[in-house]
């Protein structure tokens, strides 16, 4: 099936207009070292912006022709593209938002590479190094306001999620919006776009101008979770990991929507982040909700959470269900309590550097078949490792749906295995099984195939 194209040249805004001979040399170098591919993938990502697609290999093939490269003029740079997906284009003229986020990838492509991976002040190999490279790369990206008061709400959820699921993030959003709270999400479809959406009808009533919308992304999710037009500061972080900090760092509460396997791993990142010994006392909303539908999915999590992590873990969030005046009231008094905290301890509003993240969730993770098996499934460990594990695994079955890389490994070596002990097995089994049985593993209408086996 062939698919509409365009070819353009574009030119970009503000500072992005100069780059070195160097910088340029790196992303045209097509050689195995180079970041070329991680540019032209996260661009094309970009470009398809507003089409159904949750699987990254099948992007890069539907518009395998696609090709990106910077040409230097003396009064500074453009893009050359060509076949880029039609759908970025009005009457020939690339859509203004997208533009925008084009220019942010090779922001951040550029800025990673140079300033974080290329130098030796950040040592990513310890803890610390690794949030200060956070810090300097939403930095870099204009993602951190000081004096402003904290009012930041994460959103996490699927991208594949019900109707009605959808319709309700747009509510909690507006509630959120109507009492001056910005959003951030993973910049994509479904529980990402939703809360933005409504956030921003919000703020157009309260005749707010200036509210935000930031997406956080990754090189290896952005193909299935294309930035959706509403996000208005998009940043792109190296891996999962980093992804990951950079919401808690940048969020003064979480608001988790239904989801799948993505949505999982999140939960565990939180709740393994909040379980440490040093974070007992800090204070950090978490808020789980849903329509009246999604109660049952509700209780598995909690369940699940509570057969794997324990009664301590279960106390660290609440669940609200079908109510979204009562999560923006009960966010915005936890923000309060945020702020308070902050204010006595004078630590930033706008990045979270008391929180303790322990290493075991931020050395990035990579799912191949041998790390899949070999993971550390077993309650032999502090709850707050557990759960790191945990989330690997699921981190692991995300991979194997979604990603390019991970669909490929599926297709080659077969399913992923995942061992541990028997009652972790079991209730990690029939959480994924629940998330297969109600359409939450792939976009409505495409059959699953999972890419994982439960050795019990």
């Amino acid at each position: 099936m062939k698919y509409e194209v365009i070819d353009t040249q574009i030119a970009p805004e503000g500072r992005l207009e100069v780059l070195s001979k160097a910088e340029v040399a790196k992303l045209r170098d097509t050689s195995q070292g180079g970041l070329y591919t991680i540019f032209r993938n996260c661009s094309l990502a970009v470009l398809n912006c507003g089409n159904a697609m949750d699987d990254g290999k099948e992007l890069l093939e539907r518009f395998k022709d696609f090709h990106i490269s910077i040409l230097q003029r003396e009064r500074g740079i453009k893009l050359d593209i060509k076949g880029a997906p039609a759908s970025a284009f009005v009457d020939g003229q690339m859509i203004k938002g997208i533009h925008e986020h084009l220019f942010a990838v090779l922001r951040d492509v550029i800025f990673v590479s140079n300033e974080i991976q290329d130098d030796p002040r950040f040592d990513l190999a310890s803890s610390e190094g690794t949030t200060d490279a956070v810090f300097h790369i939403l930095r870099n990206a204009n993602m951190l306001r000081p004096l402003i008061n904290p009012n930041m709400v994460v959103c996490w959820g699927g991208h594949s999620i019900s109707r009605g699921e959808y319709e309700y993030t747009k509510k909690v959003g507006y509630q959120i919006g109507l009492r001056a709270m910005d959003i951030c999400t993973g910049c994509g479809p479904g529980a990402m776009k939703g809360p933005m959406k409504g956030a921003a009808i919000g703020h157009a009533k309260q005749r707010i101008s200036s509210g935000r919308y930031l997406g956080v992304t990754e090189p290896g999710i952005i193909a299935a979770e294309a930035p959706n037009p509403i996000v208005n500061d998009l940043v792109i972080l190296p891996d999962i990991e980093k992804r990951l900090e950079a919401f808690v760092r940048l969020g003064h509460g979480i608001v988790v929507f239904p989801g799948g396997a993505g949505t999982a791993e999140e939960i565990l990142y939180i709740l393994g982040i909040l379980l440490h010994p040093d974070n007992t006392e800090l204070p950090f909303p978490l808020i789980f909700t849903g329509p009246h539908s999604a109660a049952a999915y509700f209780e598995q999590i909690d369940r699940f959470i509570g057969d794997t992590l324990g009664q301590e873990a279960r106390q660290r969030y609440q669940v609200i269900i079908d109510d979204p005046a009562a999560v923006a009231r009960e966010m915005q008094a936890g923000i309060k309590r945020v702020r308070e905290y902050r204010k006595e301890k004078a630590d930033a509003y706008y990045f979270n550097w008391r929180l303790k993240i322990d290493r075991e969730f931020q050395q990035p993770f990579f799912p191949t078949h041998d790390n899949m098996r070999n993971l550390k499934l077993q309650r032999q460990q502090d709850s707050h490792l557990l759960a790191a594990n945990l989330r690997r695994a699921f981190s692991g079955v995300v991979a194997g749906n979604v990603k390019d890389q991970g669909i490929r490994a599926i297709e080659q070596y077969g399913p992923f295995e995942i061992h541990g002990d028997a009652d972790i097995m079991a209730s990690m089994d029939a959480l994924l099984a629940s998330f297969v049985e109600h359409h939450r593993m792939k976009l409505p209408g495409k059959k699953y195939i999972p890419c994982y086996r439960i050795v019990k």
